[in-house]
């Protein structure tokens, strides 16, 4: 998994990749980034396979904030990414919520 930021240089926004790697989970057949910028929408970005086996998709975040996130797999499971900027306790699940800052 990794993430990678672009911050824009003519607006307050960062355009931020978000990667799952094939050795992550061989098993995907369905990824989506869900999280507090798409207000939890399990279908609002959906990650696209590429040609080497991850999953990927970029999204446009302001500057100066901070979203909480998870993949959700196979619309089954859901997961954190180990290279998140640190992690937030979910009371919902138990389980803790990946943050990017930006």
């Amino acid at each position: 998994m990794s993430i990678l930021k672009k911050y824009l240089k003519t607006q307050p926004v960062c355009k931020v990749k978000f990667e799952l790697s094939k050795e992550h989970n061989k098993s995907a057949q369905q990824v989506s980034v869900v999280g507090e910028f798409n207000s939890w929408d399990t279908d609002a970005n959906t990650m696209k396979k590429q040609k080497n086996g991850s999953f990927a998709t970029t999204v446009k975040l302001k500057s100066g904030s901070e979203y909480q996130f998870r993949y959700f797999i196979n619309r089954a499971r859901w997961e954190n990414d180990p290279e998140a900027d640190k992690y937030i306790p979910n009371n919902l699940c138990g389980a803790d919520n990946s943050v990017v800052i930006i």
